[in-house]
């Protein structure tokens, strides 16, 4: 599967750096030239993916919110 056009315009380029593999979700930490970046994803995404320390990602963030809160 390739992807030919997407409408999401957030997207870096990142290598998968660890994956902390949950029951249900697992967290992979994917470092780009932007930082690095955390994807909570379900652990059957991640085996469907075929993810795996090293693997090659395209991070894509749509978010509609954004929250912050001061200490």
């Amino acid at each position: 599967m390739s992807i030919v056009a997407i409408n999401v315009r957030n997207q870096f380029k990142g290598v998968v750096k660890e994956i902390i593999d949950g029951p249900v979700v697992s967290e992979v930490d994917v470092e780009t030239p932007a930082g690095l970046f955390t994807s909570v994803i379900t652990t059957r995404s991640v085996k469907n993916l075929d993810l795996k320390v090293g693997s090659e990602v395209v991070v894509l963030i749509k978010a509609t919110e954004v929250s912050l809160a001061t200490l």
